[in-house]
């Protein structure tokens, strides 16, 4: 594939480079064809993207729909068969703002005025589509052979919410049709496995304008995975000498500006609250809290390591555009911890925090993860907090606890949090790009900003150190995880209705009635079938829409002989046995989490 670069030369295109290079034309491609339909429109940024390309574009008083985007995608074909030809030439600054004037790309006409004075400007041209940009570009349209457009968003101006919200129109692009068929299958199966589809057929969530955005609320079947999950992970804490309270979900905003976050976290919370003189704000961590829990008295050395631990509701001002149901919401319950040690106690305590992740995981058949110490970028002196002995004392120490662990891991700079290091566990889900499930943080910053201390074995006093950790991370985002690995189908022991019982007529009503309310009575979450359906009815939507474990089929052979027909979703086999021995099988499976 030949490709033109901003200097006028045409090369073989290297092979990595290709899609980039596929999408980004394809951008300029459909920047045309909208340019064709809607002659009025001006163009911002679009830019290649990981699947494809995009463009925001101000489109006036002009609203599109996803019913405009096939007419749109028709222009872009037209566009390619009439193959024709990239060109590219520099203009010095005045000549391109002027044509970009002209033009009435007044968006470009901004960009322009961003570029350093030294910085070449050059523009590509397709036909009588003219766009400033630094390529490389196909040499003909023809060569786009696979392209989709896919949907539409909204975007602001330079990514600032005070600027115009812009259209932005998303497509993907491929090198042949046979690539674009594989995304497309992926699509279904992203879209099969949505947690948001799903949780609305289960009736486990809903989320409502008239509550806000980002704000899911858990109905009853929903809420019981939940909490199967908060007891889960509470147990297994405290086992291992966690000590759980309860914080308020509001504090000071001097709170936030003791602890940092203030400065630094400030974009991402809620607006500060004005109430008799004092300003408080919605939480967006808890860390703050945790700490004046431990200043709260004074400690010994003898006391560390203190371990506290809550399920904790937290809210972030999340940009509505990044809203995913239940996976990133404005309001989340953090499964959080912090971990008040000693500097000689960091790498045992880093180790169990390390093991408890790895049982979770083995819990939940989760093997598709990395491992990432992710570290402050040294450049920015807004995002991190300023102290490089700080940094170089936690990131070394951390790495050298992972390295004894003999733990696989990479290096990220620029994703530590603002006070300290991380080590972040990122999960491959079974749909979309990878996201940090759970995650440890070594903290030498915050324990010293609110004047944390112990006396030690000579009595002097010393500063703790405090591990942030989160091992569901938040138990929002896991639920939304477990929903789309087992589309709706959970393990026995988190099922939210774990069997169902379906009498075959209502001659064995009664019957079923009581097998029933003995699995209610064993702690087992069993549901009746009362509809006056028949009973392939009854299994199919046992099976496919509520996704139960176990189906009971009860009918006069089970009355007669005393027993039940058990149904397993996994085998689709069915097997006869009595009561007693379907509730120890039950048991035994939801003990051991199989």
């Amino acid at each position: 594939m030949k490709i033109i670069y901003n200097d006028g030369h045409v090369a073989e295109c290297p092979a990595e480079d290709e899609l980039e290079v596929l999408r980004h034309s394809a951008a300029h491609i459909m920047a045309q064809a909208v340019k064709r339909l809607y002659p009025d429109a001006h163009f911002a940024y679009g830019p290649a993207t990981e699947k494809g390309f995009h463009y925001d574009i101000d489109l006036g008083d002009v609203k599109l729909t996803d019913e405009d985007l096939p007419a749109i995608q028709a222009e872009m074909q037209k566009i390619v068969k009439e193959n024709l030809p990239f060109k590219v030439y520099p203009l010095p600054r005045d000549e391109a703002v002027k044509l970009m004037q002209d033009r009435g790309e007044i968006y470009k006409v901004e960009h322009i005025a961003d570029l350093p004075d030294d910085a070449v400007i050059t523009f590509y041209q397709q036909g009588d589509y003219i766009d400033m940009c630094v390529g490389p570009h196909l040499t003909y349209t023809k060569a786009l052979k696979a392209f989709k457009l896919t949907a539409l968003s909204g975007a602001y101006w330079k990514n600032n919410q005070n600027n115009k919200m812009l259209t932005r129109l998303n497509g993907v692009a491929f090198r042949n049709q046979e690539e674009l068929a594989a995304y497309e299958k992926q699509v279904e199966e992203a879209k099969a496995r949505d947690h948001r589809r799903i949780g609305k057929e289960m009736g486990l969530f809903m989320t409502d304008d008239l509550v806000g955005k980002g704000l899911p609320m858990f109905l009853p079947k929903g809420y019981t995975i939940w909490r199967e999950l908060e007891n889960y992970i509470r147990d297994k804490e405290l086992r291992l000498g966690y000590q759980h309270v309860m914080t308020p979900c509001v504090g000071t905003v001097d709170l936030y500006r003791t602890s940092g976050h203030w400065d630094h976290y400030k974009d991402n919370m809620f607006p500060a609250m004005e109430v008799e003189g004092e300003s408080f704000v919605l939480r967006p961590m808890n860390c703050p809290h945790h700490m004046m829990i431990y200043a709260n008295r004074l400690h010994s050395y003898r006391d560390l390591p203190i371990r506290i631990g809550e399920i904790a509701h937290d809210f972030r001002f999340e940009p509505s555009g990044t809203l995913k149901g239940i996976e990133r919401g404005r309001h989340f319950c953090q499964n959080d911890a912090h971990l008040f040690v000693t500097p000689e106690q960091i790498k045992d305590e880093v180790s169990s925090v390390v093991n408890l992740i790895r049982e979770v995981y083995q819990d939940f058949h989760i093997t598709d993860y990395r491992c990432v110490l992710s570290l402050r970028d040294p450049e920015d002196k807004v995002k991190y907090h300023q102290d490089d002995e700080m940094w170089n004392r936690a990131e070394s120490a951390l790495r050298e606890v992972l390295k004894e662990l003999n733990i696989d891991f990479t290096e990220e700079i620029g994703e530590a949090a603002f006070y300290g290091p991380k080590l972040d566990v990122n999960v491959k889900p079974a749909i979309g790009a990878e996201y940090t499930l759970s995650t440890c943080q070594l903290d030498f910053c915050l324990p010293a900003k609110f004047n944390l201390k112990y006396v030690d074995q000579d009595g002097s006093e010393k500063t703790p150190v405090v591990l942030h950790r989160a091992i569901l991370g938040s138990i929002d985002r896991f639920m939304a995880y477990l929903i789309e690995e087992t589309k709706g189908a959970f393990p026995l022991w988190v099922a939210p209705v774990q069997v169902k019982v379906l009498p075959v007529s209502d001659k064995s009503m009664d019957y079923a009635a009581k097998v029933t309310e003995a699995l209610l009575d064993d702690g087992i979450r069993a549901e009746l079938d009362e509809r006056n359906e028949k009973i392939g009815y009854k299994i199919r939507y046992a099976r496919q829409e509520d996704k139960v474990p176990y189906m009971l089929i009860i009918g006069e052979k089970e009355i007669a002989e005393n027993t039940v027909s058990v149904r397993d979703r996994a085998t689709d086999q069915t097997t006869s046995m009595t009561l007693e021995e379907l509730i120890k099988k039950l048991e035994k499976e939801i003990t051991e989490r199989l």
